[in-house]
């Protein structure tokens, strides 16, 4: 009947009261007639005591001492409060002096890394020659990485930034919706698929909800957005490139311009960055402990540039590339940095693209036929978000999906949709795992990644 207390609820207020709590062993050190515990819960830890008196033996504190790391235990003590701070813990102001200790499950004595140079700064390894954990050890051995604090809080972190994603858009007005993963065409007209057997036939996984979002558009919805896995068959090794990953997707009608939806997608994203430094300041500041980073800023109303103002800045800064061309990855990140230290933020919104680098079904610009309503989003110079008006008349979807060389009988049901009516239309993708290692400036999307997908990597 016993009721378990979470650690991070046991401070100061708590003081001689009697608890029960569930935790891992973290470490163990015995000193005479006592035993130093800490015990972990997530990124929460507290130290426990047992000592020899009223409540423990000799025989316990051994006991105690000689439980291997990484155990699960149940404990009953009392909370005291702490002499002086307790360094190491996350519970600095209290200790639990043990009373009772069951071991619920036991952990084999050899761990295939040590939990403390997994959180261990890279920087302090190498001044003192410490140990740390390369990234292959970490995932090949995920399930351990996982238990670290700094896992912890990142993963918490991401699951916030769903919940905030959803909370935002709901409270807009928009629709979840569910889309099919098994489709039958590739859904940005591209070769970069998985193509999977589907009983006689063959069918691709989906690269995309895009198809799928537009065609709720013309079923009137109005408003969609999914959250889903999303597959992509590029062998790309880069640090922010996974094969499989998870959209955030958003399509909307409007009435009288496509900037009705870049202004609808900037504000949930500004929402969201709202919402992390209103509820995960815990979490932010372990993933700092680790990898230390400066706060992420951005602007309210969000800074938009056009495709033209952006060459323009990098042609100043000595980048020779012309109007039509696309931004390589060192261009992104270059614009990045110029872009902070002129308008001291770290998310932009980049419009009007030229329309030779967009898929098929962008909507060109009305004014200017080389350019096209689409747009890209930014965190600290790398892009989470590409995103455009969608061409909704069938006659200009078909000759765009002509101008591309795409077999118009694979694309068919996708044309058809628009042929009974829809309204104009834009929307966006954007990349979980992406967002997550930017706002905390990581350096590896395989760390916001729960188990990554590759090239190179299928397990665990």
């Amino acid at each position: 009947d016993r009721v378990l207390t979470r650690i991070r609820d046991l401070t100061a207020e708590k003081a001689d009261e009697v608890v029960w709590v569930r935790g891992r062993i973290h470490t163990s050190r015995a000193k005479g007639k006592q035993c130093f515990l800490v015990l972990r819960q997530q990124q929460f830890n507290i130290q426990a005591l047992v000592a020899v008196g009223q409540h423990a033996s000799k025989q316990m504190v051994k006991f105690a001492a000689n439980i291997n790391k990484e155990s699960i235990v149940d404990v009953e003590g009392i909370v005291r409060k702490a002499y002086q701070k307790i360094g190491g813990c996350t519970q600095q102001d209290v200790e639990l002096h043990v009373q009772k200790i069951y071991v619920i499950s036991v952990a084999e004595p050899r761990l295939p890394l040590q939990l403390d140079d997994a959180v261990r700064p890279e920087v302090e390894g190498e001044e003192d020659g410490r140990a740390t954990v390369n990234q292959d050890t970490r995932l090949d051995n995920r399930i351990i990485d996982l238990r670290t604090s700094t896992s912890q809080a990142i993963f918490c972190l991401q699951s916030g930034i769903c919940q905030l994603f959803r909370e935002t858009l709901v409270r807009k007005g928009f629709v979840e919706i569910q889309t099919p993963k098994i489709i039958s065409a590739a859904s940005e007209g591209g070769a970069n698929v998985f193509t999977v057997s589907y009983f006689k036939s063959s069918a691709y996984l989906a690269q995309s909800p895009q198809l799928y979002k537009q065609m709720c558009i013309c079923a009137d919805f109005e408003k969609v957005f999914c959250v889903g896995p999303v597959f992509r068959a590029e062998d790309s090794n880069t640090h922010r490139h996974l094969t499989e990953f998870v959209g955030l997707d958003i399509e909307m009608a409007f009435n009288y311009h496509y900037h009705e939806v870049v202004d609808e997608i900037a504000d949930t994203l500004v929402q969201i960055f709202k919402g992390l430094q209103e509820r995960f300041q815990t979490e932010i500041q372990t993933v700092n402990k680790q990898f230390p980073c400066e706060p992420f800023k951005f602007l309210e109303p969000t800074l938009r540039l056009e495709y033209r103002e952006a060459v323009a800045m990098l042609r100043e800064a000595g980048v020779e590339m012309g109007d039509e061309e696309d931004l390589s990855t060192p261009n992104e990140k270059l614009l990045g940095r110029l872009v902070k230290e002129k308008y001291d933020t770290d998310f932009y919104i980049l419009d009007k693209y030229p329309l030779a680098v967009r898929p098929f079904y962008t909507m060109p610009d009305p004014v200017n036929p080389k350019n096209s309503n689409s747009y890209d989003m930014f965190m600290r110079g790398e892009e989470i978000l590409s995103g455009a008006q969608r061409i909704h008349d069938p006659q200009l979807l078909t000759e765009r999906a002509q101008h591309h060389g795409i077999d118009l009988e694979k694309i068919k049901a996708y044309i058809d949709s628009f042929r009974f009516g829809a309204p104009p239309h834009a929307g966006g993708g954007i990349g979980l795992e992406r967002v997550t290692m930017l706002y905390l400036g990581l350096h590896n999307v395989r760390q916001t990644s729960m188990f990554p997908r590759d090239p190179k990597r299928l397990t665990p």
